[in-house]
């Protein structure tokens, strides 16, 4: 995410005054997952922690706006980017402890999360399968607390360690001060501007349980393991990385950044209020009450699904996900965005909320 400088700056040529191996006028497009052709002004790759001090340290490096990338997931580039992209690559993944009921796992930052999985999957951890095949980077889940089918990246976390650019120190929030919500966490608010996560230390629990609470994922397994006892984390992580390979396109194939749209939480009033007029309406109540919303399908039926403006689409299975079909920029992704925007808000009354970073 940018910061902005606190000075003017000559963007187009970065001056350096370290020997830090920065490259300029870099390109993006291989490090974008929707794969939009844009630059960098500057770029560098973060493979060691020391490197972000010695960048603060830089006054003219820290003037220029920053962009803290991992797997470009979650990102949408609507043209060149004017500053220093700070590209986490750092690697390291290992057991740091365990207690009588967890094992702790502690993974570098730019380490993937799939590897992650397959990583912990391999030691015989259960805990994040469900959360296979979600693209990005160690560093990037906590930030937009990544979940799926029951699970949030932020129920297995013990704690998250970040380098303070407004400090230069390095500093440790526990979970309980992460602010984990819906796709949500403080490194989104307060600490937007001056957090670049290094490391996250997940709790896995040694006495696991099958999370089975999605019917698409219990039956999938169920099916495939009639016998509950032999039901294990590497199986339920096979039946996710099954379904998310039929209902969502590959990045490597298609240019996407995944659901592009939270789905919208709404109170129990405004839901029955639409249950009303739309019988169809589908929805998951909340612990709180609140109801959660599919946006998918009010994409869809606003019929939107398959749909295409110039060289940005909807996938045809999937309403949720936003494609580059082919050279499409960023400019024309966004403008495809705001007209799904602009037809679910006229027909539902609902404005649908973006899930990646635009810029």
């Amino acid at each position: 995410m940018p910061v902005m400088p606190s000075a003017a700056a000559d963007y187009n040529r970065p001056a350096m005054t370290t020997d830090l191996p920065i490259q300029t006028q870099h390109a993006l497009q291989g490090l974008n997952t929707f794969g939009i052709d844009v630059r960098a002004a500057a770029y560098l790759a973060i493979d060691d922690p020391a490197m972000l001090a010695s960048v603060r340290a830089d006054p003219l490096l820290a003037a220029l706006p920053r962009l803290i990338l991992g797997g470009g997931s979650n990102l949408l580039l609507t043209g060149d980017f004017s500053g220093l992209v700070l590209h986490m690559v750092t690697r390291g993944i290992a057991v740091v402890g365990r207690d009588a009921n967890t094992v702790l796992v502690r993974a570098a930052a730019g380490e993937g999360w799939h590897a992650l999985v397959c990583w912990t999957l391999a030691q015989g951890l259960g805990g994040l399968e469900n959360l296979a095949l979600i693209p990005g980077s160690v560093g990037a889940a906590p930030i937009q607390n990544i979940g799926a089918y029951g699970v949030e990246v932020g129920d297995c976390i013990r704690c998250v360690r970040y380098f303070d650019f407004d400090s230069g120190s390095i500093e440790t929030l526990d979970a309980s001060a992460c602010g984990f919500g819906y796709r949500d966490s403080v490194f989104k608010h307060h600490l937007r501007q001056r957090a670049v996560i290094l490391d996250v230390t997940f709790a896995l629990p040694l006495h696991w349980h099958a999370n089975l609470q999605y019917a698409e994922l219990a039956n999938a397994v169920r099916s495939a393991h009639p016998d509950a006892t032999s039901i294990t984390p590497d199986s339920v992580s096979a039946a996710v990385i099954a379904v998310r390979r039929r209902k969502l396109p590959d990045p490597a194939v298609i240019g996407n950044a995944g659901s592009f749209f939270k789905n919208p939480v709404v109170p129990a009033t405004v839901q029955a209020a639409l249950l009303q007029r739309f019988p169809g309406l589908v929805g998951h109540v909340q612990g709180d009450g609140s109801f959660k919303l599919a946006a998918g399908w009010l994409i869809d039926q606003c019929g939107w699904k398959g749909r295409s403006l110039g060289a940005a689409g909807v996938h045809e299975s999937q309403a949720l996900v936003l494609v580059n079909r082919g050279n499409a920029s960023g400019t024309e992704i966004l403008a495809l965005a705001h007209a799904i925007q602009a037809d679910v808000q006229q027909r539902f009354g609902i404005l649908l909320e973006p899930e990646p970073v635009i810029l």
